[in-house]
Parts: C-alpha cells; sequence; structure tokens
C-alpha cells in the first residue's frame, strides 16, 4: 500500500469523469481527497494515514456503491459491523470522521449531490474522559531525572515544559532554540494545520529550560551543530518514541502505576488549570483547540473529580 502523504495531485480531465454513475468507490477518489488532506487542509502525516485505512475498509465493506448510491442505513450498517469486529468506539468515531469528511469533499467538488453521513451520530463512548495525573503525582514524576546528568537535565526541562505548557509531544520534540523566548516568558509553537500559537512558559519551566541549556545541551551536542532545543544522545533531535520511553521509565521510578504517556502531561496542565479556575478560552488557546467542544472534555474531567470527592468526604455521598 502507498503511504498517502505521497500520492501524487490527481488532475482530471473534467469531474464528470468522477461523475459517472458508472464511477465506484476506488482509489481515484481517494487519492484526491488524501491530497487534498496532505496539501490543502495540512493534516499530519499519521492522521492522513489513519484517515487512509478508515476508507479503505469503507470502500470494501460498500463494494462497488458509487459515493452517490451510498445511504444513510449503509453508514449506519458499516459502522455496527466494525462493532461487531470488535473496533472500540473511539476508533467507529474517528472511521466516522475520515467518512464524513471524504463525503463532505466530494459535495463541495461538485463530485457528489448528497451526503449520507448526516444526522449520523458518533458512536457513544468515544469522548472517554481523559485519564490525567494528580497534582501529587505529576510533583513526584517530575522529581525524578538526575539534575547532576545532561540527560536528566534535558529530561526535566521536558517534563516541566510539557507540564506548563501542555504541548502535543510532537510540537515539543519539534521545538526550535529560536522557539523559545526566555526574557519574555513564552514559546511560539508550530500546532496542527500549520497553524502558530505563543504559549506562557512559567517561572519553573523556564528555569529547567535555562539549566538545560547552560549546562546540558552542549554536552549532549559535542561540538555538533543543531537546531532543535532537545537534543538525543546521538547528537540529533530527540524522538517522540525516545521520549514515551524516558516518561515510562520515570513513572516506574516514581511509583506511577497509571498507564502514562506525553499525552498524559497534556491532560494534567489543562485539568489542573480548569480546577483551579482558569478561563475556559483561554485553555483553547494554549491548547491550540481548534474547537472549543474539544477543550470541554476537561470540565468534564474536573466535574467528575468534585463527584469523587463527594462520595468519599460526604457523609450520605
Amino acid at each position: 500500500m502507498r503511504c498517502p502523504c505521497f500520492f501524487p495531485r490527481i488532475h482530471l480531465e473534467s469531474k464528470q469523469e468522477l461523475r459517472s454513475p458508472d464511477t465506484i468507490m476506488d482509489d481515484l477518489l481517494l487519492d484526491r481527497f488524501l491530497d487534498y488532506l496532505t496539501v490543502e487542509k495540512g493534516l499530519a502525516r499519521n492522521t492522513v494515514e489513519s484517515y487512509a485505512r478508515d476508507l479503505r475498509k469503507y470502500y470494501s465493506f460498500m463494494k462497488n456503491r458509487t459515493p452517490q448510491e451510498i445511504t444513510q442505513a449503509e453508514v449506519i450498517a458499516f459502522l455496527s459491523w466494525l462493532t461487531s469486529e470488535g473496533i472500540s468506539p473511539s476508533s467507529s468515531a474517528r472511521s466516522l470522521a475520515a467518512i464524513r469528511g471524504f463525503h463532505k469533499f466530494l459535495m463541495t467538488d461538485e463530485l457528489a449531490e448528497r451526503d449520507p453521513t448526516t444526522n449520523v451520530e458518533t458512536p457513544r463512548g468515544w469522548k472517554r474522559l481523559p485519564q490525567s495525573l494528580a497534582t501529587e503525582e505529576v510533583e513526584a514524576l517530575l522529581q525524578q531525572p538526575d539534575p547532576a546528568a545532561p540527560i536528566g537535565l534535558r529530561d526535566k526541562a521536558m517534563l516541566e515544559l510539557l507540564y506548563a505548557t501542555g504541548l502535543r509531544v510532537s510540537e515539543l520534540v519539534g521545538l526550535k532554540v529560536q522557539d523559545v523566548n526566555l526574557e519574555r516568558g513564552f514559546l511560539v509553537v508550530m500546532g496542527k494545520g500549520a497553524k502558530e500559537r505563543a504559549v506562557p512558559l512559567g517561572e519553573i519551566a523556564a528555569h529547567a529550560v535555562i539549566r538545560y541549556l547552560e549546562a546540558g545541551r552542549a554536552v549532549l551536542l559535542n561540538n555538533v551543530d543543531s537546531s532543535f532545543l532537545f537534543i538525543s544522545s546521538k547528537r540529533r533531535g530527540i524522538t517522540r518514541q525516545m521520549f514515551w520511553e524516558r516518561i515510562k521509565h520515570y513513572a516506574r521510578t516514581a511509583g506511577i502505576s497509571k498507564h502514562i504517556s506525553p499525552h498524559t502531561l497534556r491532560h494534567a496542565f489543562a485539568t489542573h488549570l480548569l480546577d483551579n479556575g482558569a478561563d475556559l478560552r483561554a485553555v483553547q488557546a494554549m491548547l491550540g483547540h481548534a474547537d472549543i467542544s474539544t477543550t470541554q472534555i476537561y470540565t468534564h474531567v474536573s466535574r467528575e473529580r468534585l463527584k469523587q470527592t463527594h462520595e468519599k468526604y460526604h457523609p450520605r455521598g
């Protein structure tokens, strides 16, 4: 299977070629849609690859049906089939998002006259409450890196920065030295869809970054030039996978039994801000969410925590 990120742009002589009643759902339509997602929407490679896999399942299920022939009932039947195959609600919801985007694209490009996904409900359960960490768990995690070692200084700076800013891990490892303004206390990050945003650092995270720059980064580079802020032991930018392994290591040494990933600290960042009265719109801006409904899930986390506290401590809880 070709990587969808390298699909060439499809040049068609006319849209009538795709509007023909005989046109089945084939790679021509899929290539065109994936090309649109990559070039015009600027979606990340992993997202486009996921959409490609989901849509190929959809293609296979619909067999020789044209997009114009597919009905709402058949879309629902496909979602039911995913459930019968043991696919989780979150994965089914992602598939539906890919299918919705595909049919909307066809309508926008005048390649179809109707959208069979209209009024199809998202599979229940896909918006699970994200697992977060309590404040004391975060503190324990942040204390694990060894400040006497260059790698410890780097890991300490990365963990503090992740918790202080709520960055996505891809944003964190992609930071360049010039992206961080320590004097003014903020960093500039390029998020999803190539959207730039400024995020405040906080004094503790800024101090950790300064210590890393002063005593860690140059040692790790060993006279090799790099524009990346965070450097691996191999003298190049650290990868997402490397950092994930470091977090799992520190979670074990901190005695944290929860499943933890770099995204867990992003969840903790948002949850703890809202727990302490932060404005939802401000949190949305810092997280880089295009839609505030995505940020609102953290208000559910906060409410759930309040409910648990009430049940645990109230005499009639």
